[in-house]
């Protein structure tokens, strides 16, 4: 799909049981001067409106299985969340956590995605939940389809909830519909309090943001404040919980908002 990034349509994802560009160009003028300098494009060749088109076209496909997907996690009152970040953020961390403090009274299953191995996948397992492992090799993000066919191999009961995690990305996969309830964007304080104005629309797209790491606030440079400000100044009013999956600080807020959905869903 993504022209920019290297993953394609035809990329093969494994269940493991318009864009703005501009080139470069050196010119000699008349005057023997040879100079490099960038040029914009005022007029979209043929490539770019085929690649536009494409883009489209394969948006416009995974929107269709999206829509079938939400009306079969519907029917079955099941609460599916995609979870979103940058590699690192603790999304992983976070989902051990949940399990573990909530499999006695939730059932919930995980579909993880990563380019490769199957780490996350054996974490989530002995934390206490059923995954599947998704390898989507290049891609950079999972799409509607894949999530259909995960869902089919993990046949999660009526009333659960199915954690997406997806392939540690900021850019695609904010423009995936798979289908779920909510998308989730994660960020720790690790990473920088300006990613939510620089990433602006995965945090556009997300119904949540969870800001992890709290407890390493003493040893990095992070303004919460700001980084909330940023985050609202795309998405207004959008809700944000700033816990740590270590300490278990603030998780009652966390598993507030999941009980929250559930009950929306039913």
């Amino acid at each position: 799909m993504c022209a920019t990034c290297g993953c394609t349509p035809s990329g093969v994802a494994t269940l493991v049981r318009t864009h703005d560009h501009s080139h470069e160009n050196g010119h000699t003028h008349e005057n023997g001067q040879v100079h490099d300098h960038v040029h914009p494009h005022d007029v979209l060749d043929a490539t770019d409106l085929r690649t536009i088109a494409l883009e489209r076209a394969v948006l416009a496909k995974n929107d269709a299985l999206a829509g079938a997907n939400r009306r079969w996690l519907d029917d079955r009152g099941i609460v599916a969340l995609n979870l979103v970040s940058s590699p690192g953020s603790g999304k992983t961390s976070l989902l051990e956590r949940t399990i573990r403090d909530l499999r006695a009274h939730v059932p919930l299953v995980v579909i993880e995605g990563d380019q490769a191995t199957e780490n996350d996948a054996a974490r989530i397992r002995a934390a206490g939940a059923r995954a599947l492992q998704v390898n989507t090799g290049t891609g950079c993000h999972l799409e509607a389809d894949i999530i259909r066919r995960a869902l089919d191999a993990l046949e999660p009961v009526d009333d659960s909830v199915v954690m997406i995690e997806n392939v540690g990305n900021l850019v695609c996969p904010a423009l995936f519909d798979l289908g779920e309830y909510s998308k989730v964007a994660l960020l720790s304080v690790t990473e920088g309090d300006d990613k939510p104005a620089k990433y602006p629309y995965l945090f556009a797209a997300a119904d949540l943001f969870i800001i992890t790491k709290i407890d390493l606030l003493p040893y990095v440079d992070f303004d919460i404040a700001a980084c909330i400000a940023h985050a609202r100044a795309v998405r207004p009013g959008l809700e944000v919980i700033a816990l740590s999956a270590r300490t278990g600080e603030n998780l009652a807020a966390w598993y507030r908002w999941i009980h929250e959905a559930r009950a929306v869903s039913v």
